[in-house]
This record gives C-alpha cells, structure tokens and sequence, in this order.
C-alpha cells in the first residue's frame, strides 16, 4: 500500500477531498482509520471530509466488515454515479462522443463515420451529438455532468494532403477555426483539450497498465500513427504538446551526398498507419473501413494485410529501438483503432522485429498490448474534466511513498 499524503493545514480543503477520492480510487473500498493512515490526515479530518462527500453524493457505503477484532468497519467506496463526464474525440475518419461515469466506466457511446474531417460535417454532428448525450443520460445525469474533454489532431489543417485533394481542400478551414472554443459555444460544460494520442494516452495510463509500467511510450494506431509518452508516472506533453509524437519519426537516413530536403526519409506515419492498409482495399475496390472490422484476418485480404504488418511492424521496431536509446522504457504500449486480431498481428510482428536490432548498451522494452482499445482517445478526454475536478495536483502536492 502507498501512502498518498495529503495536510493538514487550514485552506486545504479542496486538496485534501481530492486525496481521499483519489486514495479511496486507487485503492479500492476503504474504511475511514485505514484511508487516514493512507493519506497521513488525522481520524477528524477524514472523518469531516467523508461526511461532506457522502453528502455530495461522491461516495458510498459499503456493507459492514465484520469477523475482526474491534468495532465492525464500514468500507467507502467512490460513487459511480456521483459524477459523470463527457467525452469528444474528432478524428480523421469519425467523430466518437462518449458518457463516462465517475469511475470512469463508458455508459454511453455514438459515433459519426466520414471520408475525412471537414469542419461543416463535423461540427454540427458535434453538436448533434452532444444533444444525444445529454437526451441519453436524462435531466439529473446531466446535472452531474462536470465537463467536456475533446481531444483532435494538432494543427488538422495540415493533415489534409496526406488524404487526397478532395480532402486537402476541405481541412485546410481548419487553420482558422477554434475548435475548442466552437465546442465551448455548444455548451455551459467547461471544455478541457488535449491532443488525441495524448488523451489516449491518458486513458491507458489512468485505466490501464499506466499503474503497473511507469515508463512507457504509448502507439496509438489509427488513421495515422501516433503516441503519448509517460516517464517516472507522469504523462510528458513537452513545451509544445509534441512529447512522444512518434508518428513524425523519421525511418532511415536520407543517401549520401543528397542535397538538403532532397529524397527526405519517411517518417513512421507514413509507414506504420492504418492509412495505407485502407488505400490498398480502395484501390482494388474494398471498403476502408475494413481495418476495423474482423473479415479483415479473413485469407482473401491477406494480399493486403501482410505486406503492410511487414513494413508497419519493422518501421515500429526501429522507433521503439530508438525511443528505447533516448528515453531508458519499460515498455512499448501499443493500441488502437484497427481491428483486434489485425493489432495483434502487428504487436507480434513488431516484437519479432525488434531481433532485428541490438540492444547492447541499452534496455530493451517490453512490447505490450493496451488494455483499453479503440475507445482510447475519447476515453482519455473524458478523464480530462475528472481529473481537473477531482484529482490532487500530484506534481506539487502528493507524494507517494511505498510503506516499509
């Protein structure tokens, strides 16, 4: 058990109601003496601050554990219902708004599919789907909603070449609209952003292996390619939120003696996304969407699928080899949109891959399944309000110390 310090000190009473939750969170239904001796508050303030959230609905009682010397204890647990919040992920090829509640469980989820992210498609939907939402959850849900977490691709404008012309001459508007305060128009709820692999990258670290690997770097396979980075616990978003943008890696050195910018290395994206599996089923007249679906891994589209699990596994294992040198990992966490069986394939092969390069000098890291799967990016924007509003700020308060 770890303790999770929280104070004592006048002033500190939103701090320390977020160490509670935040302690009764990770470790499970707890009664108040153990949550005191766990938070390194004193019996009254525990026992101040388990009263109010039980008024606010935040926790619950559990049945009584009897059997053991001393009073009977009664166990606190979070209410999965004492919160709920919204998340909207845009992407390059659908638009996903979800429901969770306050353990972060998904209750609802709708999805728009489009060709590519033109912003007169995808924000009325937006809108359209946030209606849905709240019609789902009902007038008292909604009141416990506590916000929106939108994640999207940094800079979409830019993303619009590498889809065709059609869809270039859509996305470039995106330069000049704000996405979050359009979605912030929409509705009362306060909206928190974060880049999408990021936000994925949230949700695996928050509700999946982040609690057992402290230092990974999280793949996200979609559309594009692309990660998160998570060190010593804490996600790393950089001075320009690019920390563990993997998909922009580039794979091999341009020719000796080639001028500057000629015959440019491709970089991971280009190499390792589910975009170029989708073009090769277009072009031979198969639906896109085929990536996602399980007739993928079914013998007539091997043509397809094994040519681009060869190249997308062997430009993977060259940039977790390189990530491995630069950053000392425990693991390669990789996830994504794409079907389940074909993301299997492409964590084995890219496992295989990597006895194609040495590791001397340097760890090499685990290559490890995501536990939480093409819900990621949504999931991890819907943890975005639950945590601006009820988890301690850990990097300057909480400390957390293994108990001898």
């Amino acid at each position: 058990m770890k303790t999770m310090r929280g104070s004592n000190h006048t002033g500190m009473r939103q701090f320390n109601e977020r160490t509670v939750l935040r302690a009764i969170r990770h470790e499970g239904a707890i009664p108040k003496a153990d949550l005191a001796r766990l938070t390194q508050l004193s019996s009254q303030t525990v026992s101040i601050i388990v009263n109010r959230l039980l008024e606010d609905g935040l926790l619950i009682k559990q049945d009584r554990i009897r059997g053991k010397i001393g009073q009977p204890s009664v166990p606190l647990a979070i209410n999965p219902d004492g919160a709920y919040s919204i998340g909207l992920q845009v992407g390059r090829r659908s638009l996903e708004v979800v429901v969770t509640d306050f353990l972060g469980q998904m209750r609802h989820q709708w999805q728009h599919n489009y060709p590519y992210p033109s912003p007169t498609e995808v924000l009325p939907k937006i809108k359209e789907g946030l209606k849905l939402m709240q019609k789902r959850m009902g007038a008292e849900a909604w009141k416990r909603a506590v916000g929106i977490g939108l994640s999207a691709p940094l800079a979409m404008h830019q993303w619009g070449d590498l889809m065709g012309k059609k869809a270039q001459k859509a996305m470039v508007d995106w330069e000049h609209i704000d996405l979050v305060q359009e979605v912030q128009a929409m509705s009362a709820l306060p909206v928190e952003f974060a880049k999408d692999t990021t936000a994925a990258c949230v949700a695996e670290l928050v509700q999946g292996l982040g609690r057992d690997v402290p230092n990974f770097l999280y793949v996200y396979v979609g559309t594009f390619v692309g990660g998160g980075l998570v060190m010593d616990g804490h996600i790393v978003n950089g001075p320009r939120g690019n920390a563990g943008a993997i998909g922009s890696m580039p794979i091999g050195l341009p020719p000796l003696g080639t001028r500057a910018n000629a015959n440019t290395p491709a970089q991971l994206l280009q190499l390792a996304s589910g975009w170029q599996l989708e073009q090769a089923l277009m072009v031979a007249g198969h639906d896109p969407l085929l990536v996602q679906q399980n007739a993928i891994m079914s013998p007539e589209f091997s043509a397809f699928t094994q040519p681009w699990l060869s190249q997308a596994a062997k430009a993977l294992a060259m940039s977790a080899t390189s990530a491995a040198a630069l950053l000392d990992l425990d693991a390669i966490i990789m996830d994504g949109s794409l079907n389940p069986k074909l993301l299997q394939a492409l964590i084995q092969q890219t496992e295989a891959s990597l006895a194609q390069f040495s590791f001397d000098g340097i760890h090499q890291p685990q290559i490890l399944a995501g536990r939480v799967g093409s819900h990621a990016r949504a999931l991890g924007g819907a943890l975005l309000p639950l945590h601006a509003q009820f988890f301690p700020d850990k990097d300057i308060f909480l400390k957390q110390d293994e108990l001898g």
